[in-house]
């Protein structure tokens, strides 16, 4: 099939779709990515530009090429390096994502597509069919919020965001997890996510960032009181 030319992709926005593709979960830590052949076919684009977003995503931390072998998604073990990430509360996280999360909002304003919105929606529509599997939806909520960074397409904002969900990888969190989700806090969290999304939506950026804001002293709440049993 012909490629419209005036649709190519940009080396941004193939990075993008990229990156999305391997936060969804499509290709695993250590996993080999597709030879540039293969990406350049399947988004339509020229290998230059594939070899420009691979070249973005390591920048980032995303993936690593290993010469004569290929690129591969970095594995998870890679991502918790720093020992004050390894060793962050889940408070601190909490506290780190306020600075960062509501502004991320904002962003996503001014640049989300409607493919993004669609992401979203189907997103969500997964997190409340796992209002009954705390793990489950503690997953498909990180890679919800991830996706919110994603959109602001900003590379140094979705590193950290990344580096900050490393988190909910130790096991503070997956204790504090399972002390504080259970159905009701779950379907709060749920109706948050879509309210944000609304906003984000009807392109209101104070709103969008207000509500985020909301939903974070929501999940503050909720892990002091469990601390403090």
């Amino acid at each position: 099939m012909a490629i419209d030319e005036s649709k190519k992709l940009s080396s941004s926005d193939l990075t993008r779709l990229l990156r999305q593709t391997i936060t969804s979960g499509e290709f695993s830590p250590q996993d080999r990515l597709p030879s540039e052949r293969v990406l350049s076919e399947r988004f339509g684009t020229a290998r230059g530009t594939v070899r420009s977003a691979l070249a973005k995503l390591e920048r980032e931390g995303v993936v690593e090429t290993r010469p004569g072998s290929g690129t591969y998604v970095v594995g998870e073990e890679r991502m918790v390096t720093n020992q004050v990430v390894a060793n962050a509360s889940p408070l601190e996280l909490i506290d780190a994502r306020f600075a960062l999360e509501p502004h991320s909002c904002r962003l996503a304003v001014l640049n989300a597509r409607s493919a993004d919105f669609e992401k979203l929606e189907a997103l969500m529509d997964e997190m409340e069919q796992a209002s009954d599997n705390p793990a489950k939806f503690s997953e498909l909520d990180t890679r919800f919020h991830a996706l919110l960074a994603e959109i602001t397409g900003n590379s140094l904002l979705i590193w950290i965001v990344a580096q900050i969900n490393s988190v909910r990888n130790q096991e503070q969190w997956k204790l504090m997890r399972h002390l504080t989700l259970n159905e009701d806090m779950i379907h709060a969290y749920n109706r948050q996510h879509r309210e944000i999304v609304a906003a984000i939506k009807q392109r209101e950026p104070e709103r969008a960032a207000q509500l985020m804001k909301n939903h974070l002293e929501s999940a503050r709440l909720s892990l002091t009181r469990s601390a403090a049993t």
